[in-house]
């Protein structure tokens, strides 16, 4: 996790009020970052002059500029979380499925939980929503209970400390596009990915010129996102698991889009952050 570091300032002690908002949700590339500020209460209406705005509004040199302007404001704390895309699919895949809704009210509880463990004396919260803005708000509540939640959707756009969130979020996830270096050895990619989202054509035909026919996708890409599952089941050659006995009517494609399920202790780097597990075929 990111943030601001060194001494704690006085004004932790004062009351304080938190904003969250998040990055690259979407995309089928990259990771999701999760950003907070957080101000003493006194600090509102200035913030509110800042020009912090829904970072999607703003152009990339703004965002920059406001980004290195909160970072030298002694008055506003931040912190990242920076879910890499290869963890964000092994949590989705994983026996145990997780889903992004709640892989994301993780990282945001664990931004709150963050603040209060450095002493900051937070009495209010404000949430750009991920899924029912009421429940998702009263399992705040319940967890942090003293804490006044609000939780709204396009909250970035309401709450000025929520905006200045965004830009937190935006620009972490742009910078790490931007210096991400491939861990797959031996291989060479091309950068031009595009957008990072599904439907962008950019995307997809980096997608399907970058899926290695046995390790499939680099760890840039969120491989359980329903873009690269297609892909698999065309791209990538057939693997028989252990287990497919136990259930012969199992489509192929299925059967591919499982290889990521299962992983051993002890293996290289490459398959374990893939999840994939060597297995003996008798022919």
């Amino acid at each position: 996790m990111e943030g601001r570091t060194g001494e704690e300032p006085a004004w932790f002690n004062e009351p304080c009020i938190l904003g969250i908002d998040e990055a690259g949700r979407g995309p089928v590339l990259g990771p999701m970052v999760y950003g907070c500020a957080f101000c003493a209460l006194s600090q509102k209406a200035r913030i509110a002059g800042m020009e912090f705005a829904d970072s999607k509004t703003l152009t990339e040199e703004k965002r920059e500029t406001l980004f290195e302007a909160l970072k030298e404001d002694t008055s506003i704390g931040w912190a990242a979380d920076v879910i890499h895309a290869k963890d964000l699919s092994s949590q989705m895949l994983r026996s145990e499925k997780k889903s992004l809704n709640a892989i994301s009210h993780d990282s945001a509880m664990g931004l709150i939980r963050g603040a209060l463990d450095k002493g900051v004396n937070l009495v209010e919260v404000y949430v750009d929503t991920v899924g029912d803005p009421e429940k998702y708000e009263q399992r705040l509540s319940e967890k942090f209970p003293g804490v006044r939640m609000t939780v709204r959707k396009k909250a970035d756009s309401l709450f000025p400390i929520v905006s200045a969130a965004s830009i937190v979020a935006k620009v972490t996830r742009d910078r790490a596009l931007r210096a991400w270096v491939f861990e797959e050895r031996g291989v060479e990619y091309g950068r031009q990915f595009g957008s990072g989202y599904p439907a962008d054509p950019e995307t997809k035909t980096w997608l399907a010129a970058n899926v290695d026919p046995v390790f499939g996708f680099p760890s840039l890409v969120r491989f359980s996102w329903g873009t690269c599952k297609p892909l698999v089941a065309k791209l990538c050659v057939d693997v028989q698991w252990e287990n497919d006995d136990e259930d012969e009517s199992e489509s192929t494609s299925a059967r591919k889009n499982r290889r990521y399920e299962s992983a051993a202790p002890g293996r290289h780097s490459y398959f374990k952050s893939r999840q994939l597990q060597q297995v003996t075929t008798h022919l």
